[in-house]
């Protein structure tokens, strides 16, 4: 853990918020489930060291289901990532989700490890989503980490509450 501190993002922040999207996704357009999310305009917050921008995570609400859109951290092995993820987590509870779902690729092994060391689990592999994604996202490489091909969208989710009827 570092010195760091998890805020939410403010009007002030979109323009770094969308420099780092264009730099580290291609676009500030996210794509999930053949979904666009203008994630720029989305809700998420931001892990400071120093006045200095170290991760971000952007998320949707809809309904009683919250995406995570974007998790990005310039820093490993410091927490940052970990901490934003209890940051949503705990504005989609506030906010009465039962679910904290997110969307990564086949080739995405870290992005594997990390969500399932924090209790999400695999509930679909999406195959050959990217290929539709492509079409709304052209910036989608062709090919992923360590040259994996890109193909698939593997979901994970987090139950937050008890669904209704369920017995405690």
């Amino acid at each position: 853990m570092g010195n760091f501190t998890v805020r939410e993002i403010t009007a002030g922040d979109r323009e770094w918020v969308a420099r780092f999207l264009e730099k580290n996704w291609g676009s500030t357009k996210i794509v999930s489930r053949n979904r666009i999310h203008e994630a720029v305009n989305l809700p998420g917050f931001l892990a400071v060291e120093e006045g200095n921008p170290l991760g971000v995570i952007i998320y949707s609400i809809e309904g009683d289901q919250c995406e995570i859109v974007v998790l990005e951290s310039t820093a490993e092995n410091r927490g940052i990532g970990s901490a934003l993820v209890e940051a949503v987590k705990k504005a989609a509870a506030s906010a009465g989700c039962r679910r904290l779902w997110l969307i990564t690729t086949n080739d995405n092994m870290r992005a594997l490890k990390f969500y399932q060391k924090r209790g999400f689990l695999l509930v679909a592999v999406h195959r050959n989503a990217l290929e539709q994604a492509r079409k709304l996202k052209p910036q989608i490489p062709l090919i992923g980490i360590d040259g994996i091909p890109l193909r698939d969208e593997i979901e994970l989710e987090l139950p937050l509450l008890p669904s209704k009827g369920d017995e405690r």
